[in-house]
């Protein structure tokens, strides 16, 4: 039987909140009028917008090395940045966030140079000292593996290695390349409630506990705060590359997403072309 999930509530009509929950499988999601260029899904009850399905485009991507918050058509209402569509991400606006959240994680939708991209806070120069408990998320560097369960290396190359000093871990901010490695749908940081979703977090890179992505697509889920260095390969020439990036917790996605580089220039969040062949995967 399909897994169902909860989509978030939207505003009526009359400016309330919505009174109904939407639930939404993959085969409905695949059966409603789907336009992935405008990342809508039709349903019987409005235009839900949802941007784990949307692509950037040279249009939108401001031209600039800023990472722009993307807000989904129909979320204005419900995500914390839904006044700041194409709006350079801030990185007080995290900080803000992350001051109302259960585990002081803040995260948001993205796009830069016409990638989907997903930026998530972590406290974790306020945690990293402290005993390893639930709701007390720090980054975790962790081994990895292929899907075959070959060895691969450890996150903690990022610091110890200098080729790899523009990833280390900064301003208690990562930005990730969010493109599924299962068949290249948009993961997107809890646009839909349930069980991952949640304001939790379980230490290990687990499924259990909440603040994951998520794929709604075929769900994929991912561990922002689990680092781990692994290998994918290029689906049009089939070249291998080796990334770090975020540990997959559960899903059929066979390997996790690529972190991107970046700087906060000033207030403003700015990502770093470096290891631009980490992001051809979907190629």
């Amino acid at each position: 039987m399909s897994r169902r999930f909860r989509l978030r509530e939207l505003p009526s009509e009359k400016g309330g909140q919505a009174e109904d929950t939407y639930k939404i499988d993959r085969r409905d999601f695949m059966r409603h009028s789907f336009n992935a260029a405008a990342g809508l899904i039709t349903v019987s009850l409005g235009s839900v917008g949802f941007a784990s399905l949307l692509m950037g485009t040279s249009e939108n991507d401001g031209g600039d090395s800023s990472v722009r918050f993307w807000v989904p058509t129909g979320a204005e209402d419900t995500v914390w940045y839904g006044t700041q569509h194409l709006e350079p991400m801030s990185y007080s606006s995290f900080v803000d966030a992350a001051s109302q959240s259960s585990t002081g994680m803040a995260g948001a939708q993205g796009v830069w140079s016409g990638l989907p991209v997903n930026v998530v806070y972590v406290p974790h120069d306020e945690n990293k000292n402290s005993a390893v408990e639930e709701n007390k998320p720090r980054f975790q560097y962790l081994d990895g593996y292929t899907a075959e369960g070959d060895y691969v290396g450890s996150a903690y190359e990022m610091d110890e290695k200098e080729e790899y000093s523009a990833l280390s871990i900064h301003d208690n901010l990562i930005v990730i390349f969010s493109r599924c490695t299962h068949l290249c749908c948009i993961p997107g940081w809890q646009l839909v409630q349930n069980d991952y979703t949640n304001d939790t977090w379980i230490p290990g890179g687990i499924d259990s506990g909440g603040n994951k992505l998520f794929c709604i697509c075929h769900s994929s889920r991912f561990d922002p705060t689990a680092l781990e260095k692994n290998r994918n390969r290029n689906r049009s020439n089939g070249a291998e590359f080796e990334y770090f990036g975020i540990k997959k917790a559960g899903g059929p996605a066979p390997v996790g997403l690529p972190l991107i580089p970046f700087t906060v220039n000033g207030d403003v969040i700015e990502a770093l072309p470096d290891y631009v062949d980490w992001y051809t995967f979907c190629d």
